[in-house]
């Protein structure tokens, strides 16, 4: 019985990767700030085990308990477990300067600071479990290239990228280590897109390029991102991939 613990999973690559996931006498664990209703139908008629947690990953003093409470769902004998660091969020968009303190701080607590107590705790609390644990961290080109416009997302994700370099360090020497990946999963038809392609050209430049992407219909969908997500967390080579993958360069 494999399980899973997604965050963001009431939308976007969240959302289709845990319809994805849903598979007969799995056990999937969802956290958002809002439900999805139609996960719970879906799951039911899968006969998946599910549980969705309302959560807010800003909140970053309550992360410990909201992965303790998602290791509860966790069977006694699991085949694998595995956490899927997936919730980001884009603003604030435009030059730093202009950028406000709050929002500034939301996106790297959303962006990074969560994904690193999750995976903290995770490590942590699951130490004594002799099974294959997983983390798979959501990263994006951004944490790769930089851009003007997006100086905090660009910041929040190459910390995600270096963060999961030091962790898989750390876990080459554990018995029973946590194999950990940052996936970037290229350039996705999602609502985070939508808010780029609102963008002046002021505060982000290439936001023009951004528009043709989706006018010439060169976006993947959710649905195609989360297909690849989801075999390369079952590939019988999993153990074995790099650390930072391009999951278009991922067969």
């Amino acid at each position: 019985m494999d399980v899973f613990f997604i965050t963001g999973a009431s939308r976007g690559i969240g959302l289709a990767l845990s319809k994805e996931l849903m598979k007969e006498n799995s056990v999937l664990v969802c956290s958002a700030r809002s439900k999805n209703e139609e996960l719970a139908k879906i799951a039911n008629n899968h006969n998946c085990k599910f549980a969705f947690i309302e959560f807010d990953l800003n909140e970053t003093s309550r992360l410990e308990e909201l992965m303790d409470t998602m290791i509860s769902y966790t069977p006694e004998f699991p085949g694998s477990i595995t956490l899927i660091n997936n919730a980001g969020v884009i603003e604030p968009i435009g030059h730093t300067e202009d950028n406000l303190p709050e929002s500034i701080e939301k996106n790297i607590a959303v962006n990074l600071t969560a994904p690193m107590i999750l995976t903290s705790a995770f490590i942590r609390m699951l130490k004594d479990r002799h099974v294959p644990k997983r983390v798979v961290n959501i990263s994006s080109g951004a944490g790769r290239h930089a851009y003007i416009g997006w100086s905090s997302y660009c910041a929040a994700k190459a910390g995600l990228d270096h963060y999961s370099n030091a962790v898989a360090l750390e876990q080459k020497k554990e018995p029973f280590g946590v194999k950990i990946v940052s996936v970037a999963p290229g350039i996705i038809d999602t609502d985070m897109q939508k808010e780029i392609r609102k963008s002046g050209k002021q505060e982000f430049e290439l936001v023009d390029q951004f528009i043709e992407y989706k006018e010439k219909g060169l976006l993947s969908s959710p649905e195609e991102t989360a297909g690849k997500l989801a075999r390369l967390i079952h590939s019988d080579k999993f153990s074995e991939l790099d650390v930072l993958l391009d999951l278009r360069n991922v067969e």
